[in-house]
């Protein structure tokens, strides 16, 4: 019997696929909220597998508490910077995580969104409506700006990148520059992008959204000289991990208006959100939403599922983590 330890509730498309092996015993932590540390470590005691979440730390302290028999973690998510993959590969443990065009399709999107609401001001003009202080049309309320004819800076442009590459060229006939670890010439051709190093990217992008992973070379990617070269009417979007940006020097570059706002779905410390950006009216702050759409939870619970099916099976696990 293979008991498998999941560590939060998900959608029912990989438990079905889980629960028809009748050689599996599941172990679901019943509660919906983030397991605490100490019930982590009591309830991965045994594991064989582990299904985890982005919001545990999977440390060498998690993988020895449940024993040498754990052989896997399957992570519920595309990033697995919760993983200690070191501590995973002394130990000799694989590692897997769920990569989807569904996932990547809804962050896109919810850049997008984070975009336009921005410029339009949405967040901005709902709270003043609601707030029972809409008392007629006026020509100066609430001016924003359009975003067709704008310059959208694309730091990182893997398959995100690239669908919102797409989408705003071919849609809004927005001018693209972006930063990747190497020059793409078919984006060059397709969309007309031109490759900018990261400063001269920032200098000149009306929009800059960042599309990376979480590795030391990219914690505070962006900070208080970076910020320093936008543009006072530029906006930042944040979509991809917390660290990523320096939230004091975003704070900071906000409340001196040094930039025009900022829309994030991730944050340096989460779920801790600095209270100043709470406070700020040029900013959208979503709770690590970007991929919370009925068909990407769906299909990231399925392929965790068949990562693990895979490894029972004794098959190529489709998306193993390069330990």
């Amino acid at each position: 019997m293979t008991r498998i330890f999941v560590t939060h509730k998900i959608p029912d498309e990989g438990i079905k696929l889980l629960k028809k092996r009748k050689s599996i015993k599941l172990d679901i932590y019943e509660k919906d909220r983030q397991i605490p540390r100490r019930e982590l470590l009591r309830r991965a005691k045994g594991a064989d597998i582990i299904l985890s979440l982005l919001t545990e730390k999977i440390d060498g302290q998690v993988m020895d508490s449940a024993g040498s028999q754990l052989k896997m973690i399957s992570n519920y998510a595309v990033g697995f910077d919760n993983i200690d993959l070191a501590a995973a590969k002394d130990r000799k443990i694989i590692v897997s995580n769920t990569p989807s065009d569904q996932v990547n399709e809804s962050v896109a999107e919810h850049a997008i969104a984070l975009i336009f609401g921005l410029s339009h001001r949405i967040s901005e003009s709902d709270d003043f409506t609601k707030a029972g202080k809409y008392k007629g049309w006026n020509p100066n309320l609430l001016i924003g700006s359009n975003v067709i004819g704008k310059t959208l800076g694309i730091i990182g442009a893997g398959r995100i990148g690239e669908m919102i590459i797409r989408r705003m060229h071919d849609g809004f006939g927005v001018n693209i520059i972006y930063n990747n670890r190497e020059p793409k010439p078919e984006l060059e051709k397709k969309y007309k992008a031109r490759y900018r190093s990261k400063m001269q990217l920032l200098k000149e992008a009306d929009f800059v959204s960042l599309h990376v992973p979480l590795l030391d070379s990219t914690r505070h990617l962006i900070s208080i000289k970076e910020l320093k070269s936008m543009k006072k009417t530029a906006f930042l979007i944040n979509t991809s991990r917390g660290p990523v940006v320096d939230e004091k020097a975003l704070v900071s570059a906000l409340q001196s208006k040094q930039i025009a706002g900022a829309g994030l779905d991730v944050y340096e410390h989460e779920p801790k959100i600095a209270s100043a950006l709470k406070k700020m009216p040029n900013i959208i702050l979503t709770p690590h939403t970007a991929s919370a759409t009925i068909e990407a939870r769906r299909d990231m619970s399925r392929i965790a599922a068949l990562n693990i099916l895979a490894f029972l099976d004794s098959k190529k696990i489709p998306n193993q983590v390069k330990l």
